[in-house]
């Protein structure tokens, strides 16, 4: 009995002495492998630059710019009708040609005028009818055969059919289109025989020797802009050319949504090599250059307000600190700086999304 219980002891010693033996090894790898895992780390960061961001940057500088300002636009037609009918009818004659140029008061269309010519006449006869009786009644009252009152009533009688004869030929009248000013009519949507009902679209004129240019500019130039300022008019469909226009009106109304001002320019058209709808680009010269500060477009980071990633040294340290600035004018991938940085200013041009306050930065290498 002795025998076996000092083996069976003997099993147990042996078991926990194994398992000292694998806490003591787990032990020392695992202060081991929290050595070397720093180290890893400072190898890692110091092929990295010391854990530095790596950025471009650019120099805030003053320039000398002409003192304008750019737009897009929209051309329309000085005068613009789409002519319809007052009244029903079927058309009989079409007196021009899609596109033809036409004067103010010529004929364009007729509808079938039959009743209208007729009530005409009929008016015309009563009328006639009754100026004969106002006479016989004038001669009458002059002998003493009528009263002041019978009188009277023909001299209303007169000028009733008078007004009847006034409204038939109105209602003629209107049975005949004609053009409302100068200018070009369009692509007809009817034929010789069509049954047209009132209102009814015929067909467009346009007044196209003066065309309209609309546009619209921030609301920051409004104390700039007056009526009689010259502007150049560019067209993408005749790249090589520059037109000449003159501003005449401003909306008073500032558009709410996108703070910018309605503005209306005239633009003489006499050769027509401009049509209305096309696409423009305009470009204002208030007349003098402007010494402005300029930075490239990139480094600005646009946000409510928008800001940039400003270089601050602290002795051969680089650090960078968001500023909010206030914009101006766009000149060739340049943005002009109005508020919020000072001359020769460095700032981040490409990596911010790596950065925030404070971060360590360091420059790129040309």
């Amino acid at each position: 009995m002795e025998t076996k219980k000092g083996h069976h002891n003997g099993v147990i010693l042996l078991a926990l002495a194994g398992l000292a033996a694998l806490g003591g090894g787990g032990y020392w790898l695992h202060r081991m492998d929290g050595q070397r895992l720093p180290e890893a780390t400072a190898l890692a960061a110091s092929r990295n630059g010391g854990g530095d961001v790596l950025v471009e940057t650019a120099r805030a500088a003053r320039t000398r710019l002409a003192d304008e300002a750019t737009a897009v636009g929209t051309l329309k037609s000085n005068e613009s009708v789409v002519l319809r009918p007052e009244t029903s009818g079927r058309i009989n004659r079409i007196a021009f040609q899609d596109g033809e140029r036409v004067k103010k008061g010529a004929l364009l269309l007729t509808l079938d005028a039959g009743i209208q010519a007729a009530e005409l006449q009929q008016a015309e006869a009563n009328l006639s009818l009754a100026r004969a009786n106002q006479s016989r009644n004038e001669d009458l009252f002059r002998k003493k055969f009528i009263s002041p009152q019978a009188l009277d009533n023909t001299r209303a009688a007169l000028r009733v059919q008078e007004a009847a004869v006034t409204l038939a030929r109105a209602r003629l009248d209107k049975m005949r289109i004609r053009a409302p000013f100068d200018g070009v009519v369009g692509i007809r949507n009817v034929s010789v025989g069509d049954y047209v009902r009132e209102g009814e679209d015929l067909v467009n004129l346009e007044d196209t020797n003066t065309l309209k240019v609309d546009f619209r500019l921030p609301e920051a130039y409004l104390n700039r802009l007056r009526a009689g300022l010259d502007l150049e008019v560019m067209s993408d469909a005749l790249p090589n050319e520059r037109f000449s226009a003159s501003l005449t009106a401003l909306d008073p109304l500032v558009d709410v949504g996108g703070r910018s001002i309605s503005c209306r320019a005239l633009l003489p058209n006499g050769e027509g090599r401009l049509h209305p709808g096309m696409f423009v680009r305009v470009r204002l010269d208030f007349g003098a250059n402007v010494d402005v500060l300029m930075i490239p477009e990139e480094a600005v980071v646009m946000d409510s307000p928008p800001f940039v990633f400003r270089i601050e040294t602290h002795g051969e340290r680089l650090t960078v600190k968001s500023t909010p600035v206030r914009l101006g004018q766009h000149r060739a991938g340049q943005v002009e700086i109005l508020e919020g940085l000072e001359s020769n200013a460095e700032v981040v041009i490409s990596g911010h999304l790596k950065l925030q306050d404070g971060a360590i930065v360091r420059r790129q290498e040309a």
